[in-house]
């Protein structure tokens, strides 16, 4: 009788490091093989660095550029 082997891809969330070292050993078995190490959501940039930057120095930057803007349209070529 054969065995009919089913390859399936499946996500696993990890809850303890020593989970990583079962996996590397069942991948040098060649049961499995990992194919992603990590998988991070993807994150909005303005979410990300949203607070990054302290008030004060995000108002100057702002200023600045709105000061460099108006100094760019007024330029006469």
């Amino acid at each position: 009788m054969k065995n009919d082997l089913k390859m399936e891809t499946v996500l696993l969330q990890i809850n303890n490091n020593k989970a990583y070292k079962l996996l590397e050993d069942l991948e040098d078995l060649k049961i499995i093989k990992v194919l992603e190490k990590s998988i991070t959501p993807k994150q909005k940039l303005s979410n990300k660095y949203a607070g990054k930057l302290p008030t004060v120095i995000a108002e100057e930057l702002q200023n600045y550029v709105i000061q460099s803007r108006d100094e760019w349209n007024s330029h006469n070529i």
